[in-house]
C-alpha cells in the first residue's frame, strides 16, 4: 500500500472512532491522561499494523487494539488489578430492585451510574461499557475482547446485577442521609 493511500485509509478507517476509542480508555484505566496515552499507543499500533485491516468494521478493530493496549498499559502500571481472579461465588448477587439498563437510559442520576460502573470490577466493566455506552453487540464485543460469546453474556449479566445492587445502595444510603 502506497503511503499516502495507506495514511488516508488509516484516517478514515479509524479518525471517527478516537471518541469510542479513548471512552473504552478512559472506563478501563480510571484515568483521563492514562487514557489519553493508550489512545495514542493504540494508535501507533494500528497505523503499525494497518495492513492486516481488511476494510471490516474499523471501529471494532480499533477498540480491539484499544483494549490490548489498556491491559499492557495497567500489567506494566497496576498489574494486581488484572491478577485478581474471577470467583464466580463471590460475584454472584442476586437482587431485583433496579435496572441499571433503564438507569442508564434515563441518566436520572449520570453521576451516582458513573460512580457505580467505575466501582466494578474490570472484567464486568469493560464489557458493560462496551455494550450500554458503546452500543457494540455482543458478538462485537466477543471479538474485541477475544472472550466466547457465552462469557460475554455471562459477564454481562453478572455485571448488571453488581450494578444494580450498588445503584440500588446508593440510592438507600441517600435516602437515609
Amino acid at each position: 500500500m502506497r503511503k499516502p493511500h495507506k495514511l488516508a485509509s488509516f484516517e478514515e478507517a479509524v479518525l471517527p472512532h478516537l471518541d469510542a476509542a479513548y471512552n473504552l480508555a478512559h472506563w478501563l484505566t480510571r484515568n483521563p491522561t492514562d487514557a489519553e496515552d493508550v489512545v495514542q499507543e493504540a494508535c501507533l499500533r494500528a497505523f503499525k499494523f494497518f495492513g492486516g485491516f481488511h476494510g471490516a468494521d474499523g471501529r471494532a478493530w480499533l477498540l480491539a487494539i484499544v483494549r490490548n493496549a489498556c491491559f499492557t498499559w495497567m500489567q506494566r502500571n497496576r498489574s494486581p488489578e488484572l491478577t485478581l481472579p474471577l470467583d464466580d461465588d463471590i460475584h454472584e448477587i442476586e437482587s431485583e430492585d433496579l435496572d441499571p439498563e433503564a438507569l442508564l437510559l434515563q441518566s436520572a442520576d449520570t453521576e451516582m451510574v458513573r460512580q457505580a460502573l467505575e466501582a466494578l470490577p474490570l472484567e464486568f466493566r469493560e464489557v458493560l461499557v462496551l455494550r450500554e455506552l458503546e452500543e457494540m453487540s455482543y458478538k462485537e464485543i466477543a471479538g474485541i475482547t477475544d472472550l466466547p460469546l457465552g462469557t460475554v453474556m455471562s459477564r454481562l449479566a453478572r455485571g448488571r446485577q453488581r450494578l444494580r445492587l450498588a445503584l440500588s445502595n446508593q440510592t438507600h444510603a441517600e435516602v437515609l442521609t
